[in-house]
Order: C-alpha cells, then structure tokens, then sequence
C-alpha cells in the first residue's frame, strides 16, 4: 500500500476553490446553495471522471452525503477537514484529529473500518471477524472514554486488525500513532498515540 495515493487533499482543495468562486461571483451566498452547488459540482466531477479513480468512492460518499443529509451533511466542513487533514501538518493536531484522519486513509486504501458496541465486540451476540476481509474496528467504549476534552488519549484504544499490518502501521505512524499486538489473540491490537 502506498500512502502517497491518497490524493483526497487535490479533491478537497479543488472543492474548496470552486465553492469559493462561486461566492465571490455572487452564485452562492446561503448554505443551501453551498450545498446545492457542491452537489453539482462532486456530480459532474464523477460523471466526467475529473479527479483519479482513487477517489471514486470519496467523491461517491460526500455526493451521498450531501443529497441525503442536506444542510446537515456540512459538505463545506467536509472538504475543509478533507483538506486540513491531508495536506496541514497533521502531526501538530491532537490524538483524537489524527486517528479520525488514520481511518479515513484506511476506508480510501479499501480496508474495511467500523465501530463496535460492548455486545458486539464479545460475548454471546459479539460479531464473527473474518480474518481473511481486511478491517480494523475499534471499539465504541474505548472511543467515548479514551480521549480527553482537549482530543488528548488518556488510555489505548482496543482494536480488532484482520488486515495487512504492516499497510495499517503505515497508515498509523504518518499519523502519529503506533500499534501494540496483544498476547492471546492474534487479531486484537492497542492502538497508543506516538507524537513527540
């Protein structure tokens, strides 16, 4: 896996210029038209295949996002975290930032990504892992307790990795984050923040 594929940050940042000329030529001027307007411009992008193919699903997911959501899908936001995260130094924003930016970059490399509640993660009803579909999942728990208000870690997060590890410790050291295996079980992980 090359990380260097990842060209979300071109997207986000063509996105961000179109939506910005539009203001100043006075065609958009409220949300709705901002949303209105990124609407069309994320459609005609994968209709005439502007952007590399990488991005297909991206721009597939924020077209999604914005006809269903409306308003409340902040496409705007989107491509401004889109771009802050891909293109800023990213190792200067806090934990919580960084891991949000690590598993974007794992859906964009076709690794499966999800959150699991307590049932779902053991147990009787807990969810049967195929180790041989690539996926990280993290536990929902670990998530709401872990981080402090300032995006800080205050204890590692548990994580089930049936993908390829040494593609995810790519993908989490760019980030400022390191993976720690678990005695026991193959597949679960401690994921530990690792900036300096």
């Amino acid at each position: 896996m090359d990380t260097s594929n990842l060209y979300v940050d071109h997207l986000a940042w063509c996105g961000l210029i179109a939506l910005n000329m539009a203001r100043q030529a006075g065609t958009v001027s409220s949300a709705a038209q901002e949303n209105l307007f990124l609407c069309r411009w994320l459609a005609t992008a994968e209709k005439k295949r502007l952007f590399r193919r990488e991005l297909a699903n991206d721009i597939r997911w924020l077209l999604k996002e914005g006809r269903e959501k409306g308003l409340r899908a902040d496409l705007p936001g989107k491509l401004e975290y889109l771009w802050r995260a891909s293109s800023g130094d990213l190792l200067a924003q806090n934990d919580l930032f960084r891991l949000q930016h690590v598993m974007h970059a794992v859906t964009l490399t076709g690794i499966n990504y999800g959150i699991l509640t307590e049932s779902d993660w053991e147990g009787r009803q807990a969810v049967k892992i195929n180790p041989k579909v690539p996926a990280v999942f993290l536990r929902k728990s670990d998530l709401e307790t872990g981080f402090d208000e300032q995006g800080s870690l205050i204890k590692p997060l548990a994580t089930r990795i049936t993908a390829e590890l040494s593609a995810v410790d790519v993908l989490l050291s760019r980030a400022g984050w390191k993976r720690k295996a678990e005695v026991g079980d193959p597949l679960l992980h401690l994921l530990i923040a690792d900036v300096q």
